[in-house]
């Protein structure tokens, strides 16, 4: 989708217009991620980052909070606790 905006020329002296476009779908994101709209996962896609910890990365560069509950920790405890076992 393409969506044309015009922007104040006081917020334009603030940006590089040749990166505003990438600053933009870099702030959607970020806004959408942190609304819980789309997930780590869909981060990455919609960026082009190349893997999990280039998403990681740009969150944390961001100060996004990761997407963490106890379910997630323990979901990954179960994981370790079954790779230790293989072992």
């Amino acid at each position: 989708m393409q969506i044309m905006l015009d922007l104040p020329d006081e917020l334009m002296q603030h940006f590089n217009s040749n990166r505003l476009p990438q600053e933009i779908l870099e702030a959607l994101a970020m806004q959408a991620y942190q609304t819980e709209k789309i997930t780590h996962a869909e981060v990455g896609r919609i960026l082009g980052l190349s893997s999990r910890w280039a998403v990681d990365e740009f969150l944390k560069a961001h100060r996004a909070d990761l997407h963490y509950d106890e379910t997630d920790l323990e979901r990954d405890r179960a994981t370790l606790h079954q790779l230790c076992q293989s072992s």
